[in-house]
């Protein structure tokens, strides 16, 4: 098992010291990480591992039964055995940037919800642009303006935005119906990491995101179209 530094409120961090669980010439297992493994439509984390007589670029990290796989190329010596300590880096830029756009889906999803009664059937974060898929959804241009205007309201009203564990009986009374698809997480996970957005929103997530929505920036929608009977895609960027 490695343990998932980064939770419930530390999305902050980036450089961090950790001990070899396991090593191959395709990944490395640590007991601790503070990268993030590809999940919940968020990409990896990329980055680097330095240890005694070695290095390593991080491409790809994915979780497998409990342990992290911190995927590498363009390796420098011989691998860490282990035991042996190693520090990582998360790439800072791309974190950040990640963080702003998964906290801006948020947002998004939550006005979608309020104002037209459609929930987030799917989302792909990326780091230059992300993609939410809504049901039932028949938006107009009309309709994607006004959600664009009231999710930079919300953005700009500068709300806190907090990370942390949850009961699950007491998550499940207070997540918005509609916010969550707590059905599709398995029971025995008790307690839950939730986000809370200020006033606006509270739902089950473990990605990264910013502490207030000031950090995001603004929601520019490039695109909508049509995913098949009552579904909308809603495509967006973030200015700074």
């Amino acid at each position: 098992m490695t343990e998932l530094r980064y939770l419930p409120d530390s999305d902050d961090v980036t450089t961090f010291s950790a001990a070899v669980a396991d090593a191959t010439d395709d990944y490395i297992v640590l007991n601790g990480t503070y990268f993030y493994p590809e999940g919940g439509g968020q990409p990896a984390d990329h980055g680097t591992l330095h240890w005694a007589g070695g290095s390593a670029e991080v491409t790809d990290v994915q979780k497998e039964h409990g342990a992290v796989r911190h995927y590498i190329e363009t390796r420098e010596g011989a691998l860490p055995a282990e035991g042996d300590e190693v520090t990582g880096d998360v790439d800072e830029a791309r974190r950040w940037v990640l963080r702003r756009m998964h906290t801006a889906q948020h947002i998004l999803s939550k006005i979608v919800l309020d104002v037209f009664g459609a929930q987030t059937a799917g989302n792909q974060i990326h780091a230059d642009r992300s993609r939410i898929d809504f049901e039932p959804a028949d938006f107009s241009e009309e309709d994607a303006a006004l959600i664009e205007e009231r999710t930079n309201v919300a953005i700009e009203q500068d709300l806190p935005v907090e990370k942390q564990e949850m009961a699950r009986a007491r998550a499940e009374e207070q997540t918005p119906e509609g916010r969550g698809l707590l059905d599709l997480i398995p029971d025995h996970v008790d307690p839950l990491r939730m986000v809370k957005i200020g006033d606006l929103d509270l739902c089950p997530c473990g990605g990264t995101h910013v502490d207030r929505t000031r950090d995001v920036g603004r929601v520019r929608i490039t695109n909508r179209t049509s995913k098949g009977a009552d579904v909308d895609r809603i495509e967006f960027e973030l200015e700074d």
